[in-house]
């Protein structure tokens, strides 16, 4: 009894089943499906991959979205910056430089302190 006749009474039975595996049986069939699922799930460049890849692709692509902006309004920042009055007003309220013979006084609120975690 070959494997053709049992497929052949599991088909009388349940047609359905019977069918694939009769058609399980047929090598074309079997080696393009071995390979289908090779390349789908096994291959170094399957379709997991691949999705994988485009989703990296998506969210790079929104980074750099985010980066145009940020250099645009840093060079916005510098053409004002180039203003030798818009300069030092930065450096004063950033960097808390002074002139000479000049005090400043830094002036803290207790809601602005950062507290610390004990």
């Amino acid at each position: 009894m070959g494997l053709k006749s049992a497929f052949e009474k599991i088909k009388k039975k349940n047609p359905i089943l019977g069918s694939i595996l009769l058609l399980g049986i047929n090598p074309y069939i079997f080696i393009t499906l071995v390979f289908v699922i090779w390349m789908l799930f096994f291959d170094g460049n399957s379709y997991l991959v691949h999705r994988e890849l485009n989703k990296e692709k998506e969210k790079l692509e929104g980074n750099k979205e985010y980066f145009i902006k940020e250099i645009n309004q840093d060079e916005s920042q510098i053409a004002i910056l180039k203003d030798s009055v818009a300069l030092e007003r930065f450096a004063r309220e950033e960097y808390f430089m002074k002139k000479e013979k000049e005090e400043i006084y830094i002036i803290e609120y207790q809601d602005s302190i950062p507290k610390e975690d004990d």
